[in-house]
């Protein structure tokens, strides 16, 4: 072979020193392994592995090993890959993980352990997991989280421990989680909570502890978490909430849902002054006083599901709900002449009383009228039309792609989730779907619908998912929806609107979302969301709208999100959001802006968090156009524009993110206000030179151009940053394709280094971005 090689000097020294280096680096990959040298990471799925391959690359930063069979995670099962940033290890059936198991894994931030058969979470299992932020166990057989088992863990966002088999909380369970967000725990067996159980969870603000066995609200554990905005325990056995129980200073969502609720104290929230949101629905709830004191905050509250009698004593609640503009959800079970009616429409002057004997025949005729629902059939019995699959278990059915020309029927009236998409029914007659009042998701998506026809839903009264997407609708009557009281989210994007079909939402008034997008809608005349009152989401992307009448979302006060990119608007429609004062996302990209007038957004600037600017040809803004935006505003792009300057940006002191790539930014002392701004943020501000011709394509943070404006000052020499390692290994995008930096990440910390790798940037790191 040597003899060969010598024969071979006709070749380029180099290329065949390429070729050896190019097999040295494929021999790096484990053969039973996918390895991605460029992207550095490494995949070894459904390969029946019994334990983690030792010749994976140092330098990998992404590893799957799912569809394993690893058994058992020894200590310093990873410490040939001290640089992983994304672990995978799902299906693998781990049964244990040894203390020190992760120790080396200083940069890891996200590991995934979900559909194991783990059942002990130990002291130390997470130990070296400094820079962690999501860790999820679901689908183990956990019983056991035993004190410390998280104490490493600063920097976690996210744990998600669900579909497990804890009973129980201990004190002080989740010690060491400084940075938690979302706790989820739900799908266990929990019925028990120590009074400590979440003590030192200063920064978690939401906590799901649905479908567990709670049996009562766990007062004295919840008033350990005073940052706590969402609390669901819905699906749980609770039969009663007393007085003052509930007791979160910042609670804002409370989810109490399918619970077996028989009472329910007025003064049960007493001491949750923030409560906006209470879900009540699916209980035993008859009847409900008007909860005290009378909140300003509580805008909804949902009976939906409960046997509301409305009668006389059901009036206090409904006068206070319309004194306290509080929307109720759900409608009345009796007496029959108000049966079906919905909370929100009866008039109290309606809610009367009889005598006592005719109040008890009018219940007992109630009872015969709403007999209790036949327990599910076994799956081979179950009701499903020809043609199509239907789940006892889940209470699914679908008919999907099966060519059924109409609308098929006979379902089971227990089916919650319909899908009969991608078939060929051009039109929806009215009464289409008798006998599923359960439906909560419908699909219809591809069917080629041209025609809905008043009543066409009738009787879906539990629905709450309506897709109606990339069929033929180029109109929809006032009535199209009629009958569907809780009606949430309804998808029309790519039909064939040409007018925005006003009128055809006054009979939904849950409308939460409303999803127009790609469509060919040209103006947005006034009154169109006339009966949407409580829109908070309003999708418009792509469509041919010109012209916004100043009192188009007048109706609409609460709306939080409007989508308006890729249309043709030449202005921003800043009169229109006169009455949007919660309005927090704004969506302009794509549309022909080509200049931006003082205080364009003063109407939403309490309330508006992101800004999007970008692509709409932007040449100029007025120093004011920013004026009554503050501190609010989180994010503002404005990147693939014609600016040579931008408004002042000081007043935004709390953005997080900001875009000003692809402008011609002329680097020169107007902009200086632009340069001193970059240079005073902790932030990366994408900013590049188009001008003068010299500084093209460099970043207006990094020129001196400015140091000669009059009033500046000249910029003090910096001295190069110079990581020290391991710091040097942070950002590995660095090791690919630089083999002296290679060298330098390989350099093993010292013996006593701290394992958190992953160091917060200082003020001047971020600067020098």
């Amino acid at each position: 072979m040597k003899g060969k090689m010598c024969s071979l000097g006709v070749w380029p020294i180099a290329l065949l020193l390429l070729l050896c280096i190019c097999e040295a680096k494929a021999a790096k990959c484990t053969r039973f392994c996918i390895c991605d040298s460029i992207q550095l990471t490494v995949a070894c799925v459904n390969k029946n592995l019994t334990e983690v391959p030792p010749s994976i690359d140092e330098i990998t930063v992404k590893l799957d090993l799912r569809g394993n069979n690893l058994q058992e995670l020894p200590t310093g099962a990873f410490s040939h890959t001290p640089y992983l940033t994304h672990l995978s290890l799902q299906r693998s059936k781990i049964l244990k993980v040894r203390e020190g198991a992760f120790r080396s894994l200083g940069r890891l931030v996200f590991l995934n352990l979900a559909y194991n058969d783990i059942e002990i979470l130990y002291q130390e299992s997470f130990d070296g997991l400094s820079s962690l932020k999501q860790l999820l166990i679901d689908h183990n057989r956990i019983e056991e989280i035993q004190p410390g088992a998280f104490s490493q863990l600063g920097f976690l966002n996210l744990l998600s421990i669900t579909h497990n088999r804890l009973e129980y909380i201990p004190n002080m369970a989740f010690q060491g989680l400084q940075n938690i967000k979302w706790l989820r725990l739900s799908h266990n067996a929990l019925n028990y909570l120590d009074i400590e159980a979440f003590a030192g969870l200063f920064t978690l603000t939401r906590l799901s502890l649905d479908n567990n066995g709670v049996q009562f609200f766990p007062t004295e554990t919840m008033t350990r978490l005073p940052e706590v905005t969402r609390l669901d325990l819905s699906y749980n056995p609770m039969t009663y909430l007393g007085e003052e129980v509930v007791s979160m200073a910042k609670l804002t969502h409370l989810f109490l849902d399918h619970n077996s609720l028989q009472d329910f104290s007025n003064s049960a929230v007493l001491l949750s002054p923030r409560l906006t949101h209470l879900d009540l629905s699916h209980n035993q709830l008859r009847v409900l006083q008007p909860l005290v004191p009378e909140s300003p905050k509580l805008t909804r509250l949902n009976l939906a599901g409960n046997p509301i009698y409305c009668s006389c004593y059901l009036r206090p609640l409904r006068e206070w709900a319309i004194r306290e503009r509080v929307r109720l959800g759900g409608a009345c079970r009796g007496p029959p002449h108000l049966s079906e009616e919905n909370l929100d429409a009866v008039q109290p002057a309606d809610l009367r009383c009889q005598s006592q004997e005719a109040m008890l025949k009018a219940e007992l005729e109630e009872m015969n009228r709403f007999p209790a629902p036949p327990t599910t059939p076994p799956p081979d019995q179950i009701q499903c039309p020809a043609n199509c699959v239907c789940e006892a278990e889940n209470h699914h059915s679908s008919c999907e792609n099966k060519g059924h020309t109409k609308v098929p029927r006979g379902f089971s009236p227990n089916t919650r989730l319909l899908d009969l998409r991608d078939n060929h029914f051009h039109y929806i007659p009215t009464n289409s779907f008798p006998g599923v009042p359960e439906v909560v998701s419908l699909h219809l998506q591809r069917c080629k619908i041209h025609e809905v026809e008043n009543g066409a839903f009738s009787g879906m009264k539990g629905l709450v998912y309506l897709y109606l997407s990339e069929n033929d609708l180029t109109s929809l009557s006032p009535d199209a929806f009629k009958g569907l009281p809780q009606l949430t989210y309804l998808h029309l994007e790519k039909n064939r609107f040409t007018q925005f079909p006003k009128g055809a939402f006054k009979l939904l008034p849950g409308l939460l979302a409303l999803h127009l997008e790609n469509n060919a809608i040209a103006k947005l005349d006034s009154g169109i969301l006339m009966g949407a009152e409580k829109l908070r989401g309003l999708f418009l992307t792509s469509n041919a709208i010109t012209y916004i009448n100043p009192r188009a979302f007048d109706p609409a006060p609460d709306l939080d999100t409007l989508h308006l990119g890729s249309n043709k608007l030449k202005e921003v429609p800043s009169t229109a959001l006169s009455k949007t004062s919660s309005l927090a996302e704004l969506r302009l990209s794509y549309n022909s802006i080509r200049w931006v007038g003082p205080e364009a957004f003063s109407p939403v600037g309490a309330s508006l968090r992101h800004l999007y600017l970008d692509n709409v040809g932007l040449e100029k803004m007025s120093k004011d156009a920013f004026t009554g935006l503050g501190s609010g505003l989180r994010s503002l792009f404005l990147e693939g524009n014609q600016l040579e300057d931008v408004p002042d940006l000081n007043p935004l002191t709390g953005l997080e993110a900001i875009n000003l790539a692809e402008n011609p930014l002329l680097c020169d002392c107007p902009l200086l206000p632009l340069r001193r701004w970059i240079e005073s943020v902790n932030l990366k501000v994408r900013a590049t030179c188009a001008y003068p011709p010299e500084l093209r394509g460099q970043k207006v943070k990094d020129v001196h151009v400015f140091k000669s404006c009059p009033g500046e000052r000249p910029y003090p020499t910096r001295t190069p940053y110079t990581s020290k390692a391991p710091k040097a290994t942070k950002s590995k995008p660095a090791l690919i394709g630089a083999p002296k930096v290679m060298k330098v990440a390989k350099v093993k910390p010292r013996k006593n280094a701290k394992p958190h790798f992953v160091q917060k940037p200082t003020a001047k790191k971020h600067k020098s971005v």
